[in-house]
């Protein structure tokens, strides 16, 4: 299989729309394999979002064009492990600083998933998923043990029980599998991806900002096990002065949509 000649391979697309930015992975001939330049073009591309306050959500997906079978990616290129120079724990800090962004994140999971690129869809905050399509963590049939942050992400997400099957068989979960252990907001077929994933993403953009962000750091934090009780009170006084809050009561009280500025 061959590239389009009008798409031709890159490392991860960024646009932005109004408040939701769209990163697409682009090597579709590949799989979307992920290369080393393509993670420290991540790491570049979630600063300048976090930078862009006006970005409300972030939208994960990957180009499958000209794909026999769907592949969202097919995780870090196995070539790249042990390149003289290489940074062992770069792809741990891309899917650490995805869970950490400041907007919300939503992965269009449109292809199956392997290796590391499952942790990039655990660390978004809410994924919609295709029918049809698989799951593999292959980490200990190639003989490595996974690092801290991913493991971390999948007892979350997964439960441990979750993460045992992950790592411990190295056997596929189906999306069917996935949605039943909540993973997916939901669970459409390829005609009904894409409608699926702007309704959600519209009613993220409508929820009030400064709420919204804080509340995902918090819940983050205590999935992490790092609660700080004094941030949280910190972070609920800000919004209860805040002008979101008192649009929001206004707007419900006038039985009409509120209008948020994210102050």
């Amino acid at each position: 299989m061959t590239d389009s000649p009008t798409n031709p391979p890159s490392a991860p697309l960024l646009s932005v729309d109004g408040g939701v930015a769209t990163l697409t992975l682009n090597r579709p001939a590949h799989r979307n394999r992920l290369e080393a330049g393509d993670l420290r073009s991540l790491l570049e591309q979630f600063e300048r979002i976090n930078a862009d306050l006006a970005i409300r959500v972030l939208v994960l997906t990957a180009n499958t064009q000209g794909q026999p079978r769907p592949v969202f990616c097919a995780g870090y290129h196995l070539g790249n492990f042990g390149d003289e120079g290489s940074d062992p724990q770069l792809f741990e800090r891309v899917a650490n600083a995805l869970a950490s962004l400041r907007p919300i994140t939503v992965c269009a999971l449109n292809g199956s998933v392997y290796g590391g690129a499952t942790d990039l869809m655990l660390a978004c905050d809410l994924s919609v998923g295709l029918t049809g399509t698989e799951f593999r963590m292959p980490a200990t049939a190639l003989g490595l043990h996974y690092y801290p942050g991913g493991l971390q992400r999948y007892v979350a997400r997964l439960g441990l029980s979750g993460a045992k099957r992950a790592f411990l068989t190295a056997r596929p979960f189906t999306a069917e599998m996935l949605q039943r252990m909540g993973c997916f907001e939901a669970l459409v077929g390829p005609d009904d991806l894409g409608a699926t994933v702007h309704q959600l993403v519209g009613e993220i953009v409508d929820l009030a900002p400064l709420a919204v962000q804080a509340t995902k750091q918090s819940l983050n934090e205590m999935a992490g096990g790092q609660a700080n009780l004094e941030a949280m009170r910190e972070r609920e006084a800000l919004t209860s002065m805040s002008e979101d809050f008192v649009e929001g009561r206004l707007a419900f009280q006038e039985k009409r949509k509120a209008r948020f500025a994210g102050r």
